[in-house]
């Protein structure tokens, strides 16, 4: 797994497929998704080597439940003891009360998924011991104060997170990066492509400078022109 400062609080960790994001308050840290199964060693081993302990992470926040976000908040949060937080209609599947609906795939993207699942690790999650629910407009303690911006579409409890004070956006997979030559793109695999459209188009409202995707390069400047863009394909 690549760790990478993007900025002097944040961090990105990369995972073979997906990304988490590190937060730093002082001595408090907050973890963006969670990579898939298998994940939760290797978290708390870049914390670590980040001079930091894993108990320092207070929270994770789930964007969603897909399991490359979601597959390795139940291991991080059973030895670091962090609260892992989702937004009410992704949490029963967080908790592995149910399955989650799988995308209504484009035709296109078919062939994309079943390459991204060869490197997906087989098994169950293991839960999280227990799921905090959010709603919409929320404010988080983290990053001078953490909105929660509901963007379903994706999934249906879908959420990304802006902080105001710092200008830094977490989208998710309701917005990602090509991987060919970094072009702002709404996010494949969904649920409701018309409702993914929408909530593009309200991230793209928010103002933010940095934009901080589930796949793709980080945009660190002018993101919400990016974000307007994406709005527009």
């Amino acid at each position: 797994m690549d760790v990478i400062e993007l900025l002097p609080r944040l961090h990105l960790l990369r995972f073979p497929v997906g990304q988490a994001y590190l937060w730093q308050d002082g001595e408090e840290l907050t973890l963006v998704d969670a990579g898939p199964i298998g994940s939760g060693a290797l978290i708390a081993d870049a914390v670590r080597g980040l001079g930091r302990s894993p108990q320092d992470v207070r929270r994770v926040v789930l964007t969603h439940f897909h399991e490359d976000h979601a597959g390795g908040a139940g291991e991080f949060a059973a030895s670091s003891g962090a609260e892992v937080l989702a937004h009410r209609l992704d949490a029963p599947f967080v908790r592995g009360e149910l399955a989650g609906p799988p995308p209504r795939f484009e035709e296109w993207e078919l062939p994309i998924h079943a390459e991204v699942s060869r490197h997906l690790p087989e098994g169950t999650p293991l839960p999280p011991p227990s799921v905090t629910e959010v709603t919409d407009g929320e404010v988080l303690g983290f990053g001078g104060g953490a909105t929660v911006v509901h963007v379903p579409g994706h999934t249906d409890g879908s959420i990304a997170l802006f902080l105001p004070a710092e200008g830094v956006l977490f989208t998710g997979d309701t917005v990602a990066a090509s991987p060919v030559d970094g072009t702002v793109m709404p996010g494949v695999f969904n649920l409701d492509r018309h409702r993914l459209s929408d909530s593009v188009r309200r991230l793209a409202d928010t103002g933010a400078d940095v934009a901080c995707f589930g796949h793709g390069a980080p945009v660190m400047r002018g993101a919400s022109a990016e974000l307007r863009g994406a709005a527009a394909r």
